[in-house]
């Protein structure tokens, strides 16, 4: 009687638990199943697989790209009855429960590969008997539902194998860099041995454990006769192999780049999640080119004589040091990345796209893109936007700017000496040479000329121009705006430098995606492209023949020494910001457009003499040689509004026989209809102008002042002027009058013809030969004591005069 109130009571448990927890099990949505998140990936412009972007990297797989093998080491490691059980292995339950009650705690479990492919695709992780019991129906559910085929399929490309990879495929391609059906019995054996503790069987960081786990799985699979003795025996011989551990989660600027683009074409889940193909402009061979070039070309400029900043080896040792601290658990201030960093960006000028781009020397140190989101001063590399607006605005190539002095109240500094002032010329041997082209003003980099240049155009046609060209940033309303002071962003001015090799047209934007599918092929995204009118191809072509000289006749060393043939149908031209904290090049070919910057993230002077055709320049050529194999140059064509004439130099009209005496005077430039030359050089040849371009300086605009100087309290002047002992400015024949009593001195220092200085002579007012007053001053101060006079050190009432008589020729 007790047994069948035991049964009959147990009957009631049974049909209980089966209503709740079928029902429960019913509710579920097994559609869920086979969707899962999926690595999105990146291919190049050839097909080729570039990167991936993802929560979970995950490549889903069919059945039939599993191996075989690794299906027999799931069920040798996971499941033995796998393919005979429906769901819930009883026996495998009444085992583990009667070796788990003999230990006296849970050491076994009984779970099915169908149980864990419920657990997973559903989040059933609550341990709890109320959870084991729904995961075993919902478990029979999956069986009456799918194929065994099916569940294997599912669960290997669900499953976690450690170190990021989720699913089969993702961890055989990057444990062993191999797909998924390609996988050796040994391997199979290891990947199935990781699925019970990834961290501890990883075979990067416990490669021991990984290989006992592997041969126990290899063990098992014999005793299963699932693999034969001399397969199992040849297995075990072999040592563990892995590939280089990377880290796929931030691979580089190229891949962070198309994931931001691909999150604003589609969202990020879809994006991220759904293992969508994300076809792109990338050419994997040159950007792999490019992120060389900056690397190798940086860790060189580091090791010049004047470079007195941290490098990037020494910030790596440092960083690698405060790694091993944080890994110990230990309180660690990471260094700041002060080393010198640069960037690159290459573009197909026909569309747009971006076939490189490296927006720094190392990703994990700095996600912060330089290609596309640092603004910098460009320097002189701007001044060919100078031109273009001039070209643009009927200004004739071949007409004279004077390359001299600038009065300072039109530039608004002080002096003119200097390496490289905000007027001197990108090389350090600066001249002034007069009236010259203003094509030959900007490839030489004659600043001067070129801020006279950008006078007779116009600040604002300049303006309009930038916009026209795609520079975003604004411009200053000062004069040193012309020559780069504003600044800007690496990407802009090289969509800028597109419209020269473009006949005047240009992309409307930079953009890396060309088109997106879903795992069925579906489109969901494509990018159209356009292009934009920015100036008329006459005047594209005219700032093309600039360019050309600015490479091959300014910095025709540097490029042949970069390896530049001097016949290679490519344009391009460098700059240097102010005190030579960053370097710049960006040139072209007819097919691709290629920009450089280098510098550091902080504003600050790489070293004296740091030009952009040094620095930024080397590193371009190695890019644009890479290209050249794949994207063949071609010529230029001339529009056929331009014709050649030759010109005067000086004069920029046509030549007269006078020209032609003087070796270098004669030019050759493209000129429209318009612009074209009538009159014979009034310089040289006594000519007539028939028409008047040049602008008068006093009718220049002033460049406007930073602040109100009508609200500022004047400073009244009540102590002598202190006369420094190197005259900056080299006054001629200062004279010095010192005195209450109208003592007047006049210092020489004159120089004997053999070269000895016989000393300071001093005179009364009107004598010839004094240069220098600081040097002076205590022979003055012997005198007027000898005199009986004032000392200079009692005189604060009244003001040393300077005076400054007419030189006389022979002084210049």
């Amino acid at each position: 009687m007790l047994v069948m109130l035991v049964c009959f009571g147990a009957l009631i448990v049974y049909g209980w638990l089966v209503s709740e927890f079928k029902a429960k099990a019913d509710a579920f949505d097994l559609a869920k199943i086979p969707k899962m998140e999926s690595a999105s990936i990146i291919l190049d412009r050839n097909g080729q697989q570039m990167g991936k972007i993802f929560i979970q990297n995950r490549l889903p797989i069919p059945y039939d790209q599993i191996s075989k093998e690794m299906v027999n080491a799931i069920v040798a490691e996971e499941d033995n009855r796998f393919f005979e059980h429906h769901g819930v292995d009883y026996f495998g339950v009444l085992r583990a429960a009667i070796s788990n009650w003999h230990q006296g705690k849970t050491k076994q479990g009984a779970s099915t590969v169908t149980q864990q492919l419920a657990r997973n695709s559903f989040d059933l992780h609550e341990k709890s008997y109320r959870r084991k019991l729904l995961e075993m129906f919902l478990a029979e559910r999956i069986e009456d539902h799918l194929t065994k085929e099916q569940i294997m399929e599912y669960y290997l490309n669900r499953v976690y194998f450690g170190s990021g990879f989720y699913g089969v495929e993702a961890a055989a391609r990057g444990y062993f860099g191999k797909a998924a059906k390609n996988l050796s019995v040994g391997e199979c054996a290891m990947l199935a041995g990781l699925l019970k503790n990834p961290n501890h069987y990883s075979p990067w960081n416990k490669p021991a454990e990984a290989k006992k786990v592997r041969d126990f799985v290899l063990g098992r699979m014999r005793e299963m006769h699932l693999i034969t003795r001399q397969e199992y025996e040849g297995a075990v011989e072999l040592n563990l192999s892995v590939r280089k551990k990377t880290n796929p989660n931030r691979v580089s600027y190229a891949i962070d780049l198309v994931r931001q683009q691909a999150i604003a074409a589609l969202g990020y889940d879809t994006a991220m999640n759904e293992g969508v193909k994300i076809q792109t402009t990338f050419d994997s061979k040159l950007q792999m080119t490019a992120e060389r070039a900056l690397k190798s070309h940086l860790t060189k400029i580091e090791s010049q004589p004047g470079f007195a900043h941290i490098t990037y080896q020494q910030y790596h040792q440092i960083n690698a040091k405060m790694e091993e601290l944080a890994l110990r658990g230990e309180p660690v201030t990471m260094p700041p990345t002060g080393y010198l960093q640069g960037a690159v960006l290459a573009v197909d000028n026909a569309t747009g796209g971006i076939l490189a781009v490296d927006g720094g020397r190392e990703f994990l140190h700095s996600e912060y893109n330089r290609a596309l989101q640092g603004r910098r001063p460009p320097g002189t590399l701007f001044t060919p936007m100078v031109a273009a607006a001039a070209y643009s605005n009927g200004l004739f190539p071949g007409d004279p700017v004077d390359d001299d002095c600038i009065d300072n109240h039109f530039v608004m500094i002080g002096g003119v000496d200097g390496i490289l002032g905000e007027w001197g010329v990108e090389r350090a041997d600066n001249e002034y040479e007069g009236p010259m082209p203003s094509h030959e003003a900007v490839a030489r980099g004659k600043n001067a000329a070129v801020i006279r240049l950008g006078y007779m155009t116009g600040l604002n046609q300049l303006k309009e121009f930038c916009k026209r060209a795609g520079i975003r940033s604004p411009l200053r309303d000062v004069a040193n705006a012309y020559l780069g002071s504003s600044e800007m962003s690496l990407d802009e001015l090289t969509l800028a430098y597109t419209s020269f090799p473009g006949a005047g047209t240009r992309p409307a934007k930079l953009f890396t995606i060309t088109r997106i599918t879903d795992q069925e092929g579906n489109l969901l995204f494509e990018n159209p492209v356009t292009r934009v009118q920015v100036l008329p191809a006459e005047a594209a072509y005219q700032v093309h023949t600039v360019l050309q000289d600015a490479l091959f006749k300014a910095c025709v060393q540097e490029a042949v020494a970069s390896g530049i043939s001097t016949n290679a149908p490519l344009a391009g031209k460098s700059g240097t910001a102010y005190d030579f904290t960053d370097a710049w090049f960006v040139g072209y070919s007819s097919a691709v457009t290629c920009g450089i910057w280098v510098g550091f993230d902080k504003p600050q002077k790489i070293y004296r003499g740091a030009f952009g055709k040094d620095l930024a320049l080397p590193i371009w050529a190695q890019v644009m040689n890479a290209s050249l194999a794949v994207f063949p140059s071609r010529e230029l064509p001339i529009p056929s509004g331009l014709k050649q004439v030759g010109i005067c130099r000086s004069s920029g009209l046509l030549p007269a026989e006078g020209c032609r005496k003087i070796p270098g005077m004669l030019a050759t430039e493209y000129a429209t209809e318009a612009e074209m030359p009538t009159g014979v050089c009034d310089v040289h040849g006594g000519g007539v102008r028939s028409y008047n371009r040049d602008i008068d300086q006093a009718e220049w605009p002033r460049a406007a002042a930073a602040v109100d100087l009508t609200r500022i309290r004047p400073i009244p002047v009540n102590a002598p002027t202190l006369l420094a002992q190197s005259d900056l400015y080299r006054a001629v024949n200062p004279t010095l009058s010192i005195g209450p009593e109208d003592v007047n001195i006049k210092v020489a220092r004159a120089i004997s013809p053999d070269g000895k200085d016989p000393g300071a002579d001093v005179k009364g007012p009107g004598s010839a030969g004094a240069t220098n007053v600081a040097v002076a001053l205590p022979v003055a101060e012997k005198e007027v004591r000898k005199a009986e006079a004032v000392r200079p050190m009692d005189l604060p009432s009244v003001a040393p005069v300077i005076t400054i008589p007419a030189p006389k020729p022979a002084e210049f």
